[in-house]
Formats: C-alpha cells, sequence, structure tokens
C-alpha cells in the first residue's frame, strides 16, 4: 500500500500545482469519473469526425506523454519519499488528483506499475491503428559534479523501463530516453540508449540540475546531431517538479547553447508557462517565457531544428495571448508537435471551455460534447480540443498531429549515427 501511496506523490509531481495552485478540491464533481469505453455516438459525434477529417491517421503522433510507477511490477521506477506525508495535504491532494486523473483505484489493483500501462493501451484503443505515442522515461537530479542527489530527485522512471513499455506494445508506443549530460557514463548510457530505439532524449533542466550552457553538453548534443534524434527540454517556468529548484536554467533563450552543438530540440510546452530573464537586453527584463521561445522561433537559423511540443499549452494556467499565438503563427505549423502531456488531460479542472469560448476560439455549443468525451477519453478529447479550436477562423494544421516536423529530423543526421 506504500508504494501505491507514492504513485499519487509522483504524480502530483506533474501537475504543475494543479489542485494547489487552482484553489480546487479532486473529488466530486471536479474529479474525473473515468466512465470507460466511448459510447458510438460519442466515437461517431461530429466533432470527432472533423477533427480526425484531413488527417493522415497513419501518422498520429503525440510526443509528450509520461509514464508512471511506483515499483511495484517491478518497474524499477521510485518516488521521493516525501511525496506521501500526510502532515502535508496539499501534496496529499494533489497526489490523489492525479491518480485519479489516470483512472487508477489504488485499492483496487494488484498493480500500479501495470495499471497506468493498461490505463494507457486502453485509451489508445479509441483512436486509429496507426495513433502512437512517445513515453518518457525521467533520470534522477544530478549535482554539479555528476553525482545523482536523491533528495532533489521527486521521480524516476529508468530508460530500461520505458523501451520495455514500447517494445511490448506493438508498435503503440515509442520510448524518449532521459540521461543527465553531468553522468560519468552519460555518453555510454545514450549510445545504449539509440540502440535500443530511444526516439529522443528529455531533459527537466530545472529539476534535474542541468544548464544548458554547460560543456559537459556539447558531446551529447554532437552525438544527438549525428543521430538525428532531438533533445525534448523543458522551458519556462516549473512548478510540478521542483527537484533541484534551479529556476534559471528554464530560461528559453539557454536552448540557444544545444543548438549550436547542433543538436536538433524540441521546447516542451512552448515555454508558456512563466517568466523569465530577458538576457538578450542590457536591462535584463523580466518577460513571459513565451515571448523568448517565439524570439527563437522566429531566428531563421533555427528553422529546421528547433520545435515546440504543444503538450499543456491549452490549459487553463496558460494566457490568451499564448492561445492566440499559437493559432495565429501558420509559419510554425510545421515546426510544432502535438503532445497531451498524459496523464494531465484526465484532471478535469484544467480544462476551461468557458476560457475557449471568452476568448472567442470556441462555439459554446461544443463545450458539452468536449467535456463528456473528456470524461471517457481524455487523450482523445485533448487532440479533438486542439483541432477544434480556432482564432478568426484559423485551427491548426494537420501537420501538427502527423507529426510532419518529425521529417525534418529524420533527414537532419549530419553524419551516418
Amino acid at each position: 500500500m506504500k508504494r501505491r501511496h507514492l504513485l499519487l506523490g509522483c504524480c502530483a509531481a506533474m501537475g504543475a500545482g494543479l489542485f494547489t495552485g487552482l484553489g480546487l478540491r479532486a473529488a466530486g464533481p471536479l474529479a474525473n469519473p473515468c466512465r470507460g469505453t466511448l459510447p458510438p455516438e460519442l466515437a461517431n459525434h461530429d466533432l470527432v469526425r472533423r477533427a480526425l477529417e484531413g488527417l493522415d491517421l497513419t501518422r498520429l503522433v503525440d510526443t509528450h506523454a509520461h509514464l508512471l510507477g511506483t515499483g511495484d511490477g517491478g518497474s524499477g521506477c521510485s518516488v521521493h519519499p516525501s511525496l506521501h506525508q500526510w502532515w502535508q495535504p496539499k501534496e496529499v491532494l494533489r497526489r490523489k488528483g492525479i491518480l485519479n486523473a489516470a483512472c487508477i483505484d489504488e485499492d483496487a489493483v494488484a498493480s500500479i506499475d501495470h495499471a497506468y500501462v493498461e490505463r494507457l493501451h486502453a485509451l489508445a484503443a479509441d483512436f486509429p491503428a496507426g495513433a502512437r505515442w512517445w513515453l518518457f522515461a525521467f533520470d534522477r537530479a544530478h549535482d554539479d559534479a555528476g553525482r545523482a542527489v536523491p533528495d532533489w530527485s521527486t521521480f524516476h522512471v529508468p530508460d530500461a523501463y520505458a523501451a520495455q513499455v514500447a517494445q511490448a506494445s506493438g508498435g503503440r508506443f515509442a520510448w524518449v530516453a532521459s540521461i543527465h549530460p553531468y553522468r560519468d557514463d552519460a555518453l555510454p548510457a545514450l549510445e545504449a540508449a539509440l540502440a535500443a530505439g530511444a526516439v529522443a532524449v528529455k531533459w527537466l533542466p530545472s529539476s534535474m540540475n542541468i544548464d544548458l550552457r554547460d560543456a559537459r553538453c556539447r558531446p551529447f548534443c554532437e552525438r544527438l546531431a549525428r543521430a538525428g534524434v532531438p533533445l525534448v527540454v523543458h522551458s519556462g517556468e516549473e512548478k510540478a517538479v521542483p527537484g533541484a529548484h534551479r529556476e534559471e536554467f528554464g530560461n528559453p533563450l539557454h536552448v540557444r547553447a544545444l543548438l549550436a552543438h547542433g543538436a536538433p530540440v524540441i521546447v516542451a510546452h512552448c515555454g508558456s508557462l512563466g517568466s523569465a530573464i530577458d538576457e538578450d537586453l542590457p536591462s535584463k527584463p523580466v518577460v513571459p517565457a513565451f515571448d523568448l521561445f517565439a524570439r527563437l522561433m522566429d531566428e531563421r537559423a533555427y528553422e529546421g531544428r528547433l520545435f515546440g511540443d504543444l503538450s499543456a499549452v491549452f490549459q487553463r494556467n496558460r494566457t490568451d495571448a499564448v492561445w492566440h499565438a499559437l493559432l495565429s503563427r501558420p509559419a510554425w505549423y510545421g515546426r510544432l508537435l502535438h503532445g497531451s502531456d498524459h496523464p494531465l488531460p484526465g484532471v478535469m479542472p484544467l480544462v476551461s471551455f468557458k476560457r475557449f469560448i471568452r476568448a472567442g476560439l470556441l462555439d459554446e455549443t461544443a463545450a458539452a460534447p468536449l467535456q463528456r468525451l473528456r470524461e471517457h477519453n481524455p487523450l482523445l478529447a485533448d487532440l479533438v480540443i486542439k483541432r477544434t479550436l480556432r482564432h478568426q477562423g484559423r485551427g491548426l494544421a494537420a501537420a501538427v498531429f502527423e507529426g510532419r516536423a518529425l521529417d525534418t529530423l529524420a533527414s537532419f543526421k549530419t553524419t551516418p549515427a
């Protein structure tokens, strides 16, 4: 039972202040009702049909989904003990909320490790056969000397486990490695991950204690450049996984160092949350992190090497300005990638249809069926919502959901891997 409670903490770490930041409860009408199998009237609803219309269904890809576990099924996953301490009620509330988002009843399953993956497969079953998901491993935080620091590590999902889940999925899932570049064995670990089929590498700099400008990142980036494999890098504010508490490392402008070393980079969430220092200006003002991401996207030198994923960007803790910008920049569409940030789409309060309506992005008649869709399959609802939102009649292009940016990466290799 203790390890099951730990997953609640593990999941809560992904929640970006979910309930505490919103002042919400994880029970009652705000909880995910987990209604199960998608009924035909929703599966065939006009909103779903129109969302899938015009897409190459064999190419649907979600490039940002989290793999979580407690280790109770032999996964090797672990989480920080503090995340299940009863005297921290806000943390307990967040933990319960995310476990509910994943539709896992801790008292009714034999293994949370297994139940989490089974839930993913159940959600995937409502998608066309070609759809696939990138599942993230997550390395431990390390100090400046390259030593793992358990007290900074909110949770850990081993590369080997992510690879195992992907390899057993029949092509539904791919896996994303997570390797701290300060580790003594960073490069051998990267070689092993590439050999095992990792499609990307994920870093969360502020939590993991990674300064993207550190010289130890260079050989890592150069190897990824040769392989044509991207780094998925979280930029912007990080509330979910405090870890090493190095918020300054989340500045989107630091991504330039990775690009200078040749690595293709996917900026997670498009740097859409919080603020960062504008280091390009002598006065060093604090500005929205998204503005710095947008500056990088508009720099011609980074075309074909810098990308953004749309995970979490349409949650209620983002601004209308971010929403309007992403929907009104067709020049970016070939460089944006769909991502759900699973299991967060199952946190009911994170999506506000009223906000979308007030922002002029959604017809109010769509709110009720979209909410019902969320209650049955949050992953499908996340895709349908993003395909339905419109700014001045313009919505996100099919290329975003078909992973067309990945075609650029496939041809990116500078030399044979």
